[in-house]
């Protein structure tokens, strides 16, 4: 929602009401300035809530009436019309945050208030707002002298016109005298009529104005009365405002210290999840344990059998042990004998060496002999 407005107290005064121009504008007011911006106007029945008066972004637009002389701001949602607001002196625009402001319309009787989309555009309406403020007190201001000035001439005028008129008379006799339905009695009888003609028409423009400007003047003394209750108004909204931000600041180191307690929560409930976790695993390895239990017990069960087997085992072992000396025995005999199997093989393989170098020797003699025979032979 949007920030605050006036106070209720102040809307009541403001009472006078304006006839709503047709949309769109006539053709003699010409833009001079648009922006775009969602539009609200305050509740009428809390005078403290603000409701949107578009759905969404809409057109809104500074008209210039040169004829009147006269600034509105006019913007249109579709065929309905949302704001219809004449500038006036008196009317004051309130930034009452970075994208939003408003101003109080007496003839209206309402706040409207726009929401811009950047701070800049809300900027750029505002000092827009300031300067046709200013032209339409300038304007106001030129209107009461020309009022001062008219009103001065008509009593200038009221005061000529008998002395015109028993002129004119005095000459109207004199020329009925000289002359009756002469061309001078003619002239002054048509100048009496304009001058008759022009001071009806300033009696009832003084009137007019003279009405116009009490109207003025009451509704300027209910604006100055309404800014005056608006002031105290933002003294209590100002005060309210403080005491909100104070309570704010609270609710802010609140919700910070929520927000450690929220942390030291989830690192419990961290925490909790890994012990969760850890109790599983413990529960895992327990029934392992259990089941390795159970398997020592069956195993146990059968340690005697196991026993017994292991004596027999041990007998049997000491019988091999002991078969094993015997055979170990045997072998030391054995490699002894090998050993001197083996010596006198050796002895044996120098005798034979022996024996075949003498028996090669004797066929090397028998051999020779042989030849010897051979050659006998031959010889004889």
């Amino acid at each position: 929602m949007p920030g605050q407005g006036w106070a209720s107290g102040t809307f009541h005064l403001l009472q006078t009401h304006a006839s709503i121009s047709p949309v769109p504008p006539y053709s003699r007011e010409q833009p001079i300035f648009t922006t775009r911006a969602h539009v609200f106007q305050i509740d009428p029945s809390t005078k403290k809530n603000w409701v949107p008066a578009s759905k969404q972004a809409v057109t809104v637009s500074y008209f210039y009436d040169s004829t009147r002389n006269s600034y509105r701001i006019i913007s249109v949602d579709g065929a309905k019309v949302i704001i219809n607001s004449t500038i006036t002196p008196n009317m004051t625009f309130t930034k009452t945050s970075q994208k939003f402001g408003q101003w109080a319309d007496s003839r209206a009787n309402t706040v409207f208030g726009l929401g811009f989309p950047s701070e800049q555009q809300l900027t750029k309406f505002a000092e827009k707002f300031q300067e046709v403020k200013e032209a339409a007190k300038l304007a106001r201001d030129r209107s009461q002298e020309k009022i001062e000035t008219s009103s001065n001439h008509s009593q200038e005028s009221g005061r000529e016109t008998p002395s015109s008129t028993r002129a004119s008379s005095v000459n109207g006799t004199d020329d009925e005298k000289a002359s009756h339905g002469g061309p001078a009695e003619a002239h002054l009888k048509s100048e009496n009529d304009k001058l008759k003609i022009a001071l009806a028409q300033s009696s009832s423009n003084v009137k007019k104005w003279e009405t116009e400007l009490q109207t003025l003047r009451e509704s300027n003394a209910r604006l100055t009365t309404a800014l005056q209750e608006s002031a105290a108004s933002i003294e209590h909204w100002k005060k309210q405002f403080s005491a909100c931000k104070e309570e704010n600041d609270q609710l802010r180191t609140k919700i910070e210290e929520l927000e450690e307690q929220c942390n030291e929560i989830n690192k419990e409930k961290e925490r909790n999840a890994q012990l969760s976790r850890r109790l599983q695993e413990l529960e895992t390895e327990l029934q392992d344990k259990e089941l390795e239990l159970e398997e020592l017990r069956k195993q146990g069960e059968i340690i005697p059998q196991l026993m017994s087997e292991c004596e027999s085992v041990s007998q049997q072992l000491q019988a091999a042990e002991e078969k094993n000396k015997d055979l170990e025995e045997k072998v030391r005999t054995l490699r002894t004998e090998v050993e001197e199997s083996k010596h006198r093989q050796t002895n044996l393989k120098t005798e034979l060496k022996n024996f075949l170098d003498v028996l090669d020797g004797k066929i090397d003699e028998l051999h020779d002999f042989r030849q010897g025979l051979s050659k006998l032979g031959v010889d004889n």
